[in-house]
């Protein structure tokens, strides 16, 4: 039986390409071997984002978001009308990756909450799904999606790794939680259990590449292809096939996604 899987999130033009066959079209072509025939390319800037959209344009099975990574202090701090004018790129299905890190910044961080705000605002005005990052900052997070109406725009919850209590939270806001590499880590015991009880209607996987590559490739330089690994361990988890979690996810994708589907 043929499956069909989407990498609802990476990050094509930061691949180690020397790690990877030397050549992006490589890339596109060993991810279909792995039945991965759709990816979506996440901005983290916006100095770096004409060369990624460049990238984008050369793949009809690949799509892009708009935005700047809660991390990002440096470079443009675009307001809502930037954002919504760079969305207008009929490439562009979604707003961020956006969010909050507390993890990583310090000190005062309102620029941070700030800047999130204002990506809700831009994808309630372009009614393009939002692509969340939130890391040691679920109550700030999931409490500015709500003053903010966040839930008209809906979207996904990048690289979960929280507690079954914030997913359900996020799930309430109309958005979806996407499990990433991390899953499959002996570690990861917590996050195993917010996958066994997600509803599968309410789930994406991911890779993030070439971040958190997934095992039994942890430690090497990840891929989209790789997200077959991703959805493998969650049927597990689960006790179901991978053809109904691929299922499921694909459809979930192109819920929120409509303009993906062939």
């Amino acid at each position: 039986m043929s499956i069909q899987l989407v990498d609802s999130h990476c990050h094509l033009d930061r691949l180690d390409l020397d790690a990877l066959g030397g050549d992006i079209n490589h890339v596109i072509e060993q991810a279909k071997t792995f039945d991965v025939n759709q990816m979506l390319c996440v901005a983290i800037n916006l100095e770096l984002w004409p060369e990624m959209m460049q990238l984008v344009e050369c793949f009809e099975n690949v799509y892009a978001s708009v935005g700047v990574h809660p991390n990002e202090d440096e470079g443009e701090d675009p307001s809502a009308e930037r954002l919504v004018e760079l969305a207008a790129h009929p490439k562009v299905i979604a707003i961020g990756e956006t969010g909050l890190d507390y993890f990583r910044s310090e000190g005062d961080l309102d620029w941070q909450r700030e800047r999130f705000r204002r990506h809700i605002r831009a994808a309630k005005q372009t009614c393009k799904p939002l692509i969340i990052h939130s890391r040691d900052a679920q109550p700030d997070t999931l409490d500015i999606m709500a003053e903010e109406g966040a839930a008209e725009a809906g979207g996904i919850m990048h690289c979960f790794v929280d507690d079954w209590e914030t997913a359900q939270r996020a799930i309430d806001l109309n958005f979806v939680i996407s499990f990433s590499g991390i899953v499959t880590f002996k570690t990861a015991t917590d996050l195993k259990e917010v996958a066994r009880l997600c509803p599968l209607d309410k789930m994406l996987v991911e890779t993030d590449a070439p971040y958190l590559t997934p095992v039994p490739y942890r430690g090497k330089s990840n891929q989209p292809g790789y997200t077959r690994y991703v959805a493998e361990h969650i049927a597990e988890l689960k006790g179901i096939s991978l053809e109904d979690v691929a299922s499921a996810t694909t459809s979930n994708f192109y819920r929120l996604f409509p303009d993906c589907q062939n």
